[in-house]
């Protein structure tokens, strides 16, 4: 058990985290969700003891260790392979104190301690992990100085995989990795074995390998039972008791207030305003449900689409370098209405391709024909830096719009999602989501037929993801999609292409085939090509083994579903006792009804406390049956 109890925490002067309290039963997997700047990353800082809270307590168990990646990745000249097995520090210690140790009794010790963690297996754990996250055989033994900084990310967090630590802390590390690093994480996430906390703003994520999520909201955290589609439901509807049960305390303070303002200065009335004025001041107030306004993302229609197909390739080849193409034997269309999105790990050329279809590259072999006026927008993470530093979002756009006036600048900058408090500050202090919101703005400027996008989502959070989701579905041009968010994917395009084996072709399933895909040939890192990407899945002995399963774990998942009702019923219970305990007139007319109704509230809090271990308990139990 975790327990982080009335926790406060100030940066810079700004409260984040006030008195807040939550509990992780062991072996939960949580996500930690709330708006950008909501104090998440500070919340971590606090439990591995980097920040030191106001006020408050955590407590871990004895002896647990903590891991986390690493801020800075790894540069050095050893081998992957190596950075990673040296994660595990007991393994390493014990290994170095074997080659020198005489002692019979302590070379037992240490030999009996070395197969208890599994030490002899270790370097086939490493590599199964880094096969995971994108690392072949060969490059696994290369040196990590000889990769960029987003791939030695990826080397930190494939060495805190490997050190298995008892509360695993995450923060957003999908941001560097591919959809299919992504895919395999979900999965290794859903079986690792002890307490994880994950910050993410990726919806799949949160709804696929956790099993609870903790909201950071108006400074407080509130643990909610499932996954991230679970907690909407959830905080929806406790949202909505929260409004009802604040409209009859105004109402009731409204009516004590009344009496009060009319008698209070009538002798005859006196003594009956001044127990009323007692008791408007020992009521409480129900806080309102505040809800922050996220800015909308709207691009502009371009004025005329093209006839079909807007651009078409024939045996193309395209690279860098003459004569050393990264991709050919393209063969494809796409046509004015496509919502495409590319698969494929990094490395493979899903950049390069876009970069053909945007007029960054030009084809080395085979021909593209492009629909006449064709107008394609291009935005891309690294695109960032273009920004110029001391220029605001009003200064950006202007730039674009030379002879128009203020309010017609500003009123574009505003499409693009921007508050108006942010359109005077300079690019260099706006957030990573509020530049790709002004660089996405810019990229689709001009109105263009063809929107590309890769990797839109790194800085925006789920909210933001969602007003993305909004735009691209109301924009009417062909849109190409590069993210490792499959949200994204599945809620915006409806056709897949596979880059991979040096050439662009039509993927013939969707995203679940192609996630299976991925993870079992993740899981058996050695049995080369035998999860060609590209291979058609017997979906019918698929469905049936499913099937199978899932007939032998039915009586496991109805008591689940046993104890989800149940909790519902608890906390709507709850919620109703709650509502009643904050009436003064209860407390006035029916002490005792107002004791009785104090009691069944604790002992409803006690049932629902079991029932909430017991179904993180058998969901587990579940969810690891469902994996074997």
């Amino acid at each position: 058990m975790i327990t982080i109890n009335d926790i406060s925490a100030r940066i810079a002067g700004r409260l984040l985290i006030d008195h807040a309290t939550v509990s992780l039963p062991e072996g939960t997997k949580a996500g930690l969700v709330g708006r950008n700047g909501a104090g998440k990353s500070t919340l971590f800082k606090i439990i591995t003891g980097e920040l030191s809270a106001e006020t408050g307590s955590i407590t871990i168990p004895k002896n647990a260790r903590i891991g986390q990646v690493a801020q800075e990745a790894p540069g050095t000249e050893e081998a992957l392979i190596e950075i990673v097995m040296a994660a595990d520090k007991e393994r390493a210690a014990l290994l170095k104190e074997a080659e020198t140790a005489t002692d019979p009794h302590r070379i037992a010790e240490i030999q009996t301690r070395l197969a208890d963690i599994g030490a002899h297996s270790a370097e086939a754990r490493a590599a199964t992990i880094l096969a995971g996250l994108g690392f072949d055989h060969e490059a696994q033994r290369r040196p990590a100085s000889s990769f960029s900084g987003g791939w030695r990310m990826r080397v930190a967090l494939a060495a805190v995989l490997f050190s298995e630590p008892d509360l695993l802390l995450l923060d957003e590390p999908t941001n560097y990795l591919d959809l299919e690093g992504t895919l395999w994480l979900e999965d290794y996430v859903r079986r690792y074995p002890h307490t994880v906390i994950i910050i993410s703003h990726d919806r799949d994520l949160l709804n696929t390998a956790v099993n609870a999520i903790i909201h950071l909201d108006q400074k407080k955290l509130t643990f909610y039972r499932g996954g991230y589609d679970q907690f909407e439901r959830q905080k929806a509807e406790a949202d909505e008791l929260q409004m009802k049960a604040k409209a009859k305390s105004d109402a009731a303070r409204k009516h004590l207030q009344s009496y009060i303002d009319r008698f209070r200065y009538k002798a005859s009335k006196a003594r009956q305003a001044q127990s009323r004025i007692k008791a408007l001041e020992r009521m409480g107030t129900v806080a309102a449900v505040i809800e922050d306004h996220v800015q909308p993302i709207s691009f502009p229609e371009p004025e005329k689409q093209p006839a079909s197909p807007i651009v078409a390739i024939s045996g193309g080849a395209v690279g860098y370098e003459p004569g050393k193409p990264i991709l050919k034997n393209i063969n494809l269309r796409i046509d004015a209405d496509d919502r495409i999105a590319l698969l494929g790990s990094n490395g493979n050329g899903k950049s390069t391709f876009a970069k053909l279809i945007a007029g960054r590259l030009n084809l080395q072999a085979g021909e593209m024909k492009l629909a006449p006026n064709l107008s394609v927008g291009f935005f891309a993470q690294h695109q960032l830096d273009d920004l110029v530093p001391n220029e605001t979002p009003v200064d950006h756009v202007r730039r674009l719009m030379p002879q128009a006036g203020e309010a017609q600048v500003r009123a574009r900058v505003a499409q693009m999602g921007l508050a108006t408090e942010k359109m005077a500050t300079a690019a260099k202090d706006l957030s990573g989501g509020e530049k790709a919101r002004l660089l996405m703005g810019l990229s689709a400027f001009h109105a263009p037929n063809l929107l590309i996008l890769d990797e839109p989502t790194n800085h925006l959070d789920i909210d933001s993801r969602r007003a993305l989701i909004e735009a691209l579905n109301d924009y009417n041009g062909a849109v190409i999609l590069i993210a490792h968010d499959r949200h994204l994917i599945e809620a915006t395009v409806d056709r897949l292409w596979l880059v991979n084996n040096g050439t662009v072709s039509v993927f013939d399933g969707d995203l679940e085939d192609y996630r299976s895909l991925v993870v079992t040939a993740a899981r058996k890192p050695d049995e080369k090509d035998k999860a060609d990407a590209g291979a058609q899945v017997n979906k019918a002995d698929q469905r049936k083994a499913a099937a199978d399963k899932r007939a032998s774990l039915a009586p496991l998942r109805k008591k689940i579903n046993e104890i989800e009702s149940l909790t519902k019923k608890l906390e709507t219970l709850i919620q109703a006792l709650d509502a009643e305990l904050a009436d003064p007139a209860l407390y006035e007319k029916n002490p005792a009804k107002a004791a009785e109704k104090a009691k069944q509230r604790g002992e409803a809090a006690a049932k629902l406390s079991a029932a909430e271990e017991q179904w993180l308990e058998l969901s587990t139990e579940y969810e690891e049956a469902m994996a074997g």
